[in-house]
């Protein structure tokens, strides 16, 4: 019997374990979050990155990049703060716009949360 039970307790283990292992962290979703970050991606950046920040084609064939795989995945915060600030590659720069409290908001949020 106890032998039993702890074959039981084992596959539940070895299961939950092996579950745990393959599972993806959950999609970080702009749309359902109430926080300041989640409010400042809507306001500047989903009218060109989309709702999602997952980048679109526009009508014209421009191709505006995914935050959240490509080689913007790969840039480093700082990187990340550099282009929101300063621009370029055809983005506007938000300097003008926001602070850098706003701008560091926005990277952290990029770097920590849209590339899961």
């Amino acid at each position: 019997m106890f032998h039993l039970k702890a074959v039981v307790i084992l596959i539940f283990v070895v299961a939950g374990t092996f579950a745990c292992l393959n599972s993806k962290p959950e999609r970080y979703r702009i749309a359902d979050s109430k926080t300041y970050e989640a409010s400042l991606f809507r306001q500047h950046c989903s009218i060109c990155h989309g709702p999602e920040g997952d980048g679109k084609t526009l009508t014209d064939g421009k191709v505006i990049p995914s935050l959240r795989q490509g080689d913007l995945k790969r840039r480093t915060r700082p990187e990340i703060f550099q282009q929101i600030s300063d621009g370029g590659n055809g983005m506007t720069p938000f300097r003008p716009q926001l602070t850098d409290r706003e701008i560091n908001t926005l990277a952290d949020l990029v770097h920590d949360n849209l590339r899961r």
